[in-house]
């Protein structure tokens, strides 16, 4: 057994045994029989009756992250990928293969079927045994005066709050993007964003039902008085208001029409160019430390703050690291009013622009290359995951030692003019032999022109020289090269140094309290000071990481920074150059030999995709989603078992 299947299995005891601990829960077996004995061992002077929790609830999860990071290093550091290390199983095939294909569901797999199921089997138990605990176990006291109807209300009230706090125990796993969680699963947060989407509405659903039950029951039993209730032994009322409130604030701006245009953070970025493509796209190039990696499918966020300070928005990097390993770019087409602000700043007399980055985000893996074959469909822009995707087949054809898939890249296009968005297969330097040595073949369909309307008439190629600014820097990893360590060291040193701090702090401070006083602490300034003490153990350890590895990679931030732009071909008095010889000039005959261009129709995937000839094939969609959803169905529809679908999609 290797050492990346025993921690996988590590792992995976773990987190059933984590999971194990929310099953029991709600029980009876939970609150009578175990808690006594747990109270009783791991309560003590130096935790209270907090180390109950941080045993069954914390420290597993803190485990698996810490943990989790040392394997993805060990793994990112050993990987040598050649002939000998592309697993082709086919065993997982079927958990991949999608099994529900509709709106609002989207493309469920058989895995995110049965994760779904059994989530909601532990909500419905959960819901079953607080009813059966509350009723006959630790029924509610019906209070004089009070109705049988309204101690109900009351009851079935307090248990949905209960059954809400196991959906926001899971609800932030889907959205960490740089979770050291997901990646063990084989999951992205761009891949899982749905599901933090489901929990969050869920959850808010049970807390909105949770809130106004109680009002209803206070407003009922002329108890209106008990929504200004500060008690010192439990939560409460007011806190939990307030809570409420910001999370319907919450809950409000996460809606998509609302969210593109407040999400916020910032790291300013040195944009080295721009090149402004015939099809109204545009190429952004930046300055990136050779030392930051990336997979094939990554995205960057990018704000620009003369178009707007809150604004960000997910772009897909087309660039490769290995290719390029001082360079990182990605492809935005003119649709949207950013977008289209951005085009015409770019498209002005303009010698700066300021930007900020975060990310690069995406998997952990090149996972694409187990397959035998590779069919990539796409729909306008959506080609942009494909092109990365496709540098770095070529990059791996150039080794002798290395079998990569053929590639059928079936892409549709509007206009004649965004055909030209194949040239970003290609970089600008000699590529021509580097295309030729791997298997592709590209079927493009102009869906809206003929081939009667082709007219000389295109846009000239456009780029941009940017100048640098001292307050920018390359796009490089937070933490250097050895991120996930670091990220690991972060989250076990924080977690040690909050476990002592609280020791020390409820030994010698809340307990002698106690001892005085004879009654709990204040159950409110406990909890402030268990989230004083969390954020204050995370921001020393993070800055004191984050500031060692800034030093030890100052040098090569200064080497990046003092490398000058490329002088353009023409007058330096002038910042636009045409640069359509730029790509005339190129060999691309491999890469037009490769094409085959179809006017005034639509690819055609049902007749398609079940001719393509191969036991693997690897069938990667990107576009609409009714593109998405057609393929995805008949990759699931059985009249072809060696298709095996991989959709790729992003809904920030």
């Amino acid at each position: 057994m290797s050492m990346g299947t025993a921690l996988r299995m590590i792992f995976l005891v773990v987190f059933i045994g984590w999971l194990m601990v929310w099953v029991l829960l709600p029980t009876t077996i939970y609150t009578q029989v175990w808690t006594p004995k747990l109270n009783c061992k791991l309560n003590s002077t130096y935790f209270g009756e907090q180390g109950t929790n941080l045993l069954l609830f914390s420290f597993p999860m803190i485990f698996i992250a810490a943990l989790g990071c040392v394997y993805l290093h060990v793994q990112q550091e050993s990987k040598k990928i050649n002939s000998k290390s592309v697993v082709k199983s086919h065993r997982l095939a079927f958990s991949k293969r999608p099994l529900l294909v509709m709106a609002p569901l989207g493309i469920v797999t058989a895995t995110e079927l049965a994760f779904a199921a059994m989530f909601i089997a532990l909500l419905i138990w959960s819901l079953f045994n607080y009813i059966h605990y509350y009723t006959f176990d630790h029924p509610f006291v019906h209070k004089a005066g009070e109705k049988l109807w309204q101690t109900r209300l009351r009851s079935v009230s307090f248990i949905l709050g209960y059954v809400g706090n196991i959906c926001w125990a899971f609800l932030f796993f889907p959205v960490s993007r740089g979770s050291s969680i997901l990646p063990l699963a084989g999951l992205t947060s761009e891949s899982s964003i749905k599901y933090h989407i489901w929990l969050g509405h869920l959850s808010m659903i049970l807390f909105v039902a949770h809130t106004i039950g109680f009002i209803i029951y206070w407003g009922t039993t002329h108890q209106m008085a008990e929504m200004l209730e500060w008690r010192k032994d439990w939560v409460p009322n007011v806190a939990g208001e307030i809570a409420f409130v910001f999370a319907m604030g919450m809950w409000v701006t996460s809606f998509p029409r609302v969210r593109r245009k407040m999400f916020e953070s910032r790291r300013r970025a040195r944009l080295v160019s721009a090149r402004i493509l015939p099809c109204d796209a545009v190429e952004l190039n930046f300055s990136k430390s050779p030392g930051l990696i990336y997979n094939p499918t990554s995205i960057l966020f990018l704000n620009v703050p003369s178009i707007s300070k809150l604004q960000w928005h997910p772009f897909t990097i087309t660039s490769n690291c290995n290719m390029e390993p001082d360079k990182l770019s990605i492809v935005i087409k003119r649709e949207g009013s950013w977008s289209q602000k951005l085009y015409q700043e770019l498209s002005s007399s303009m010698d700066y622009l300021n930007v900020s980055v975060e990310g690069p985000y995406g998997p952990t893996s090149s996972h694409f290359l187990r397959h035998e074959s590779l069919v990539m469909v796409s729909g306008g822009s959506g080609i942009t995951p494909f092109i990365s995707i496709i540098r770095e087949i070529i990059f791996r054809s150039q080794s002798e030692e290395l079998d990569v898939p053929p590639v059928l890249l079936i892409c549709a296009f509007k206009n004649l003019a965004d055909l030209t968005m194949l040239n970003l297969l290609l970089l600008i330097s000699d590529t021509h032999t580097q295309i030729s040595k791997m298997q592709l073949q590209i079927e493009a369909y102009v869906t809206r022109e003929n081939e009667q309307t082709f007219t000389d008439s295109e846009k000239h190629l456009q780029t941009i020289w940017f100048k640098s600014d001292p307050f920018d820097s390359p796009i490089s990893a937070a933490l250097g090269l050895n991120n996930w360590l670091w990220l690991g060291a972060i989250i076990s040193s924080s977690f040690v140094m909050f476990l002592l701090i609280l020791g020390i702090f409820t030994r010698y401070y809340i307990f002698p309290i106690e001892q005085e006083t004879y009654e709990p602490y204040h159950f409110t300034l406990r909890a402030l000071w268990d989230i004083f003490l969390v954020c204050t153990c995370i921001f020393i350890a993070s800055s004191a990481i984050f500031l060692w590895c800034k030093k030890q990679n100052a040098k090569e931030y200064e080497r990046i920074l003092n490398l000058k732009a490329p002088t353009p071909p023409t007058s330096p008095w002038s910042q636009f150059y045409v640069a359509d010889r730029e790509l005339e000039s190129l060999p691309h005959k491999s890469l037009v030999q490769a094409t085959k261009v179809h006017f005034g129709a639509k690819p055609d995937l049902k007749e398609i995709l079940p001719r393509c000839e191969g036991s693997d094939i690897g069938v990667l969609v990107c576009g609409p989603r009714t593109m998405r959803h057609e393929v995805a169905k008949i990759c699931s529809s059985g009249l072809a078992d060696n298709l095996h679908f991989e959709s790729i999609s992003f809904n920030w």
